[in-house]
C-alpha cells in the first residue's frame, strides 16, 4: 500500500482543463510556515489563545475552588458586615444623603446594606407637590428617622415630618411657658371655631376665644395674634386663643398714644381702624373738631392715618380712637389730613402735657384739704414736695430772703 501511494505521488497530474480560467490560484505559504500539516498561528492568535485558556482556568477553578486564595470565608464575609451595620430601629435616628428623586419621594443612601425611602408625605410639615418644594435634592445631607420597613424588599421608610414635628411640638411648649404672643394664619374652619397654622402645626382657635365677631370666611388666609391655652402632644391637641393675645396688646396702648392704622371699614356711625391687630372705632364724632356729615367724603378703606388711643376696655375687647386731638388747627382732618398726620406725634404730646396738668391741678384741690401730705403744685401744673421756701397757708407768711 505504501509503495503504490508513493508510485500514484510521483506520476504527473495535469491540470483540469478549463481550471485555470475559473479561478486564480490560492496563494501559498511559504514552507517555513508549515509545520505538521497545519499553518503555525499568527501573533494575535496566539494572545487570544492565551487569554482563552487562562479564562477557562479561571471559570474551572470558581466551579470547583470558589474560595481557593481568599484570606477569609463567607462567614466572615457576613460578620463583617453585620459589625459595621447601622441601628435600624423604628424610632431612630439615621444620617443619609439624597442621591435620588422622584415624584413620590426620595432615596436616600444610608451607608449601609438596606435601601432607604423618604415618601412625600413625610417630607415636610406642609402640603407640598413635590419633594424639591421641601429643598430635597440629590447631594442633601440631612438627619431621617426610620418610621417603618417595608417587608417586601425590607426598605427602610425614613420621615423628616416627624422630626420637625417634634421640634414644633417642643417650641409650642416653650412658647406657652413664656406666655409669648405667636402669630397663626387661618387655613381652614367650622361652625365651633376656626384652625390657624402655628410652628407648622395645626392649632383650634374657637369663636369664643377670637377677639371680634366674625365667621370662618372672613378669617380665612388672615394672620392672628394668638396664645397658647393647651398644648397636649400625646392627645395631638393645641388650642389657641385670640382674645388673650389681643388683651396682651391692648393692655400696652396707653390713653393718649398715638398708633398708626388702616381703615377697615366705613358705617354711619365711624370708621373701624386695624391698629396692630386690634379693631378700633373712630367715631364720627372724633374725625374732626368740624362737622363731618359723610364720613367717606375723609376716610375710605385701606387709608393709612395716625390715631390717638382715646380709651379702651380690656373685658370687651373695645378701643376708642380719635384725630380730632391731632389736629393742629380745627377742620384739618377735612382740608388737610396730611399735615395731621405730620403732626400727629407733636399734637398728642401737647394733649398729654395739658392732661397731665389737669390731673394735677385736680389732685392740688385735693391736697388743700390734706396739708399733711407734704405735697405742692407749681406754676407748671406739676406736683412735687412742699419745700421750706414754700409759703405756708397757716401762717400766711411770705418767704424771706436770707
Amino acid at each position: 500500500m505504501a509503495s503504490l501511494a508513493q508510485h500514484v505521488a510521483g506520476l504527473p497530474c495535469p491540470p483540469l482543463s478549463g481550471a485555470s480560467r475559473l479561478r486564480p490560484a490560492a496563494p501559498r505559504r511559504p514552507p517555513s510556515a508549515l509545520v505538521c500539516g497545519t499553518y503555525a498561528l499568527t501573533k494575535e492568535e496566539r494572545e487570544r489563545e492565551r487569554m482563552r485558556q487562562q479564562f477557562d482556568e479561571a471559570s474551572e477553578r470558581c466551579r470547583t475552588a470558589p474560595m481557593e486564595g481568599v484570606a477569609f470565608s463567607p462567614e466572615d464575609l457576613d460578620t463583617a458586615v453585620e459589625s459595621t451595620d447601622i441601628d435600624t430601629e423604628i424610632g431612630s435616628l439615621i444620617k443619609g444623603t439624597v442621591f435620588m428623586t422622584t415624584s413620590n419621594g426620595a432615596y436616600i443612601d444610608i451607608q449601609s446594606k438596606s435601601t432607604a425611602f423618604l415618601p412625600l408625605d413625610e417630607a415636610c410639615l406642609l402640603d407640598i407637590d413635590n419633594v424639591e418644594d421641601a429643598g430635597i435634592r440629590p447631594g442633601l445631607v440631612e438627619e431621617f428617622m426610620i418610621i417603618d420597613e417595608n417587608p417586601s424588599d425590607e426598605t427602610l421608610i425614613l420621615s423628616l415630618q416627624a422630626i420637625q414635628q417634634e421640634l414644633a411640638w417642643e417650641r409650642c411648649r416653650q412658647l406657652q411657658a413664656e406666655d409669648v404672643v405667636a402669630t397663626g394664619k387661618v387655613i381652614g374652619g367650622n361652625k365651633g371655631g376656626v384652625v390657624a397654622l402655628v410652628e407648622g402645626l395645626k392649632g383650634f382657635v374657637p369663636f369664643s376665644q377670637v377677639s371680634s365677631k366674625t365667621t370662618a370666611e372672613e378669617l380665612l388666609g388672615k394672620e392672628l395674634p394668638l396664645k397658647f391655652v393647651e398644648v397636649d402632644e400625646e392627645q395631638g391637641r393645641l388650642v389657641l386663643s385670640n382674645r388673650k393675645a389681643m388683651a396682651d396688646s391692648q393692655a400696652q396702648l396707653g390713653i393718649g398714644s398715638v398708633v398708626l392704622g388702616t381703615v377697615e371699614s366705613l358705617k354711619p356711625y365711624g370708621a373701624f381702624i386695624d391698629i396692630g391687630g386690634i379693631n378700633g372705632l373712630l367715631h364720627v364724632s372724633q374725625i374732626s373738631h368740624d362737622r363731618v356729615a359723610d364720613i367717606s367724603t375723609v376716610l375710605q378703606p385701606g387709608d393709612t392715618l395716625k390715631v390717638m388711643i382715646l380709651s379702651h376696655d380690656r373685658e370687651r375687647g373695645r378701643v376708642s380712637l380719635s384725630t380730632k386731638k391731632l389736629e393742629p388747627t380745627p377742620g384739618d382732618m377735612i382740608r388737610n389730613p396730611k399735615l395731621v398726620f405730620e403732626k400727629a406725634d407733636e399734637m398728642a404730646q401737647i394733649f398729654r402735657q395739658r392732661i397731665a396738668q389737669a390731673e394735677a391741678m385736680a389732685r392740688a384741690d385735693m391736697l388743700r384739704f390734706q396739708p399733711e401730705s407734704g405735697l405742692t403744685l407749681s406754676s407748671e401744673g406739676i406736683l412735687g414736695p412742699l419745700s421750706s421756701d414754700s409759703p405756708s397757708e397757716d401762717s400766711g407768711e411770705e418767704p424771706t430772703d436770707e
